[in-house]
């Protein structure tokens, strides 16, 4: 099939030639999380056909925003991750999100919700509030866990809480899109309670402590 092109001595145009095309930029969006299997994303792109969805990626491989590579054993399944292009959208996301935000008010019926989809807006807020070191922050929904890396390899999200995360966080789905689209502040989650904040406990803590009590 060839390829569909805008045929525009533009920028603008060429960057839709390659992520213009429906599911496109969500599938980025599932992938900044970090390698997935298809029926990963599959799952986690309610309403994509598995045609639409093979079509898009084999698509994205061809303009080099992902690759596909095979796990080591045991696992031995294919994934598909993003290339240092498909990485370098996560701006034109964030953008994205923060242009669409009016328009998420009342959740509808239809709605389907995964809590890592606040992770594209939540890394820029969280990394203007954490500015003192820390790096991993777990965030915790009814709907479930993601974690946000702000180190200085470039900000990143992955889906499911991170094995040592730096705090906490625990939220309702509503003041996570609060925080998410800039309505509220972290700060101000945190003081009015709807925002529950733990800290890690440090290996070892625990015994000096109690050596401490009995001392």
């Amino acid at each position: 099939m060839s390829r569909r092109s805008y045929d525009q001595y533009c920028a603008v145009a060429r960057a839709l030639d390659a992520v213009g095309d429906r599911w496109t930029l969500l599938i980025v969006r599932e992938l900044l999380g970090g390698p997935r299997r298809y029926t990963d994303l599959h799952a986690d792109l309610p309403g994509v056909s598995t045609d639409m969805l093979a079509s898009r990626l084999k698509d994205m491989e061809r303009d080099g925003l992902v690759t596909r590579r095979r796990l080591a054993p045991p696992g031995a399944a294919f994934v598909y991750e993003l290339t240092a292009r498909g990485r370098a959208l996560l701006p034109a996301l964030t953008a994205l999100a923060d242009w669409g935000a009016p328009a998420l008010d009342e959740k509808r019926p239809t709605d389907a919700v995964r809590a890592h989809w606040f992770a594209v807006p939540l890394i820029t807020r969280l990394a203007g509030h954490f500015t003192d070191g820390i790096e991993v922050v777990d965030i915790a929904l009814d709907e479930g866990e993601f974690h946000i890396v702000l180190d200085g390899d470039g900000p990143g999200y992955a889906d499911g809480p991170a094995e040592r995360p730096d705090i906490r966080l625990r939220m309702d789905t509503a003041t996570c899109a609060d925080i998410a689209y800039d309505h509220l502040s972290l700060a101000q989650g945190i003081e009015s309670g709807r925002i529950a904040v733990t800290l890690p406990e440090v290996p070892g803590e625990r015994q000096r402590q109690k050596r401490t009590t009995t001392a």
